[in-house]
């Protein structure tokens, strides 16, 4: 299959041909950052979409304040602005493909909501997505140069639902390559920023997601969580994450780490426009058995369910194994320590738990990452009708099929991710393969088992804690924070990450997660949601201020 040229504006870290140079506008009261004021040609009408929601771009569209050609249009300027180096700053880095049909697309819709019709619940807002989602009009790299030109012949499940319910597809967004990692760095992508403090990493996988939509490059985005992929940087960038139940999302057509342990899911800037996206992605998907599991469990009214009182008489338990004691790790578990304080307040009843030690032997050794990377992104891979480069196909046999055995011998992979990767290949033709994996498959079943009882024994309604014990690095530090991401993942219960405050050491977002019960969706976000209308911790990153200042 030859290579193809992709219908999209494609943006990669090696790939940048001009600079964005940010002057001085004279004679025109800007705003000012660190040394430098906006151009003039960002001082338009175009609305202000700083911290815009779903539900804020919503209510907007439904008053006719704006347009979804003038919100796009928003975007696109901030994109344009804050993606690659401004004044001092290096910039976000945070898309990798953005979509060049995004505006036409917005008219059509524009033109629909005139004539009166309402596509769906997302009619006209402008969201990104992991560059792992497949997508018909845009390439899917997962962030390898070794995929620039994979083109799916279709959309993954997920984009069509939100296309279905008229999302616009403004951008899609780096990530940690392949998925294999959690400071967002990739051969075709480069290394994203988070724009709380532009030296530290976003946390990942889908630190591209994360990054873009705490800097209101669109109202909100998707994500995939493999082992905190979604929760962490959602903890680092000051957002709501929802790692659903195993089977409530569907993975179907997107790009995999492991098929047992991945889900799609929300990341936001308040826990209303989760439960909204949560109602548009949750449900049965024939393409993913795993789904099968959601048939009369899955809601279409996540929304509706929140409530302002909802932690009252609820029982919760604080993990105090989970929580750090060093000097960098103190800081954020204070901060956890402070939300427990705060859901009593509420009127739950909060206690100190410590996971049983069979507990957590079963979780150490339930990870099947290692064991399904080469089955089942072979089998993406394989996916009919895609188009890629054949020159990367035929580097090992077959000489027509393109394998993680071409991606490899490519060499087109951030070095610390193709070390990974051939450590998964070597695991996939170890001669004890068959016993390790049905060893980690029992390991899951009893993690569990396990922890439905210590649910049960002790009556909780969920578990809180730290998705990762300190808050985000510098760019080029290897010594990552320890962090709490497999309880969920290895279990399959569902995990949700919302705003907690920000360390007193660096100034930095921390999250608290809170564990639940396969399927409680519901109860999580109503919990969550109260304990954010409490606190309102979510606040605009400095580094990426409005484009476009109220008139004075």
């Amino acid at each position: 299959m030859p290579a193809m040229k992709p219908p999209a504006i494609f943006k990669s870290s090696r790939r940048r041909t001009r600079a964005i140079v940010i002057g001085l506008a004279i004679g025109i009261a800007t705003p000012s950052l660190m040394g430098y004021s906006l151009p003039p040609r960002y001082l338009t009408s175009t609305p202000a979409v700083v911290d815009l929601g779903i539900a804020d771009v919503r209510q907007m569209l439904n008053r006719h304040e704006t347009t979804s050609k003038a919100l796009v249009k928003a975007y696109l300027d901030r994109i344009d602005a804050y993606e690659n180096t401004y004044g001092n700053q290096p910039g976000i880095n945070a898309i990798i493909t953005v979509n060049r049909h995004a505006m036409a697309e917005a008219a059509e819709l524009d033109a629909e909501r005139r004539a009166g019709h309402i596509r769906g619940p997302l009619h006209g807002v402008p969201i990104v997505v992991k560059d792992n989602y497949d997508t018909v009009d845009m390439p899917t790299t997962a962030g390898s140069e070794s995929l620039k030109s994979f083109q799916p012949r279709y959309d993954s499940t997920q984009v069509k639902r939100l296309r279905a319910a008229g999302a616009i597809i403004i951008a899609k967004t780096n990530l940690h390559e392949f998925a294999a990692g959690v400071t967002t760095i990739s051969s075709l992508g480069g290394q994203t920023r988070d724009p709380y403090d532009q030296t530290r990493n976003p946390g990942g996988s889908s630190g591209g997601t994360a990054a873009a939509v705490a800097s209101s490059f669109a109202a909100a985005g998707l994500g995939t969580d493999t082992c905190g992929s979604i929760r962490l940087p959602a903890s680092y960038n000051n957002l709501v994450g929802l790692r659903p139940t195993k089977g409530l999302t569907s993975i179907s057509g997107v790009a995999p780490l492991s098929s047992t342990q991945d889900v799609t899911g929300p990341m936001t800037k308040t826990v209303e426009d989760a439960a909204l996206l949560l109602d548009v992605m949750a449900g049965y998907d024939p393409e993913d058995p795993a789904t099968s599991a959601a048939k009369g469990k899955a809601s279409t009214h996540y929304e509706r369910t929140l409530s302002k009182t909802a932690l009252k008489g609820k029982r919760i338990a604080l993990l105090t194994d989970k929580l750090g004691t060093s000097s960098a790790e103190k800081p954020t578990s204070d901060i956890i320590r402070a939300a427990a304080d705060k859901f009593r307040s509420q009127g739950a009843t909060v206690v100190e738990l410590q996971l049983p030690q069979t507990l957590v032997d079963a979780l150490a050794g339930a990870r099947t990452t290692t064991f399904e990377f080469q089955r089942d992104l072979n089998a993406w891979l394989a996916q009919p009708g895609a188009r890629y480069d054949a020159q990367v196909a035929s580097l090992t046999a077959p000489a027509d099929k393109l394998t993680l055995s071409d991606i490899i011998k490519s060499g087109e992979v951030t070095p610390t991710v193709l070390t990974k990767i051939k450590q998964y290949a070597a695991v996939a033709e170890s001669s004890t393969y068959d016993a390790d994996y049905a060893k980690a498959l029992a390991n899951r079943k009893t993690a569990a088992a396990e922890l439905k009882e210590l649910f049960a024994e002790n009556r909780l309604d969920a578990m809180m804690y730290p998705e990762i014990k300190a808050t985000a690095g510098k760019i080029d530090d290897t010594n990552l924070p320890a962090d709490n991401c497999g309880i969920s993942p290895y279990t399959g219960f569902p995990a949700l990450n919302v705003p907690a405050g920000f360390s007193s050491d660096t100034q930095m977002p921390v999250g608290v997660e809170l564990l639940g019960l396969p399927f409680t969706e519901s109860k999580l976000l109503s919990m969550g949601y109260d304990y954010e209308q409490a606190t309102n911790f979510r606040t605009t990153p400095d580094s990426v201020p409005e484009l476009f200042p109220a008139p004075r």
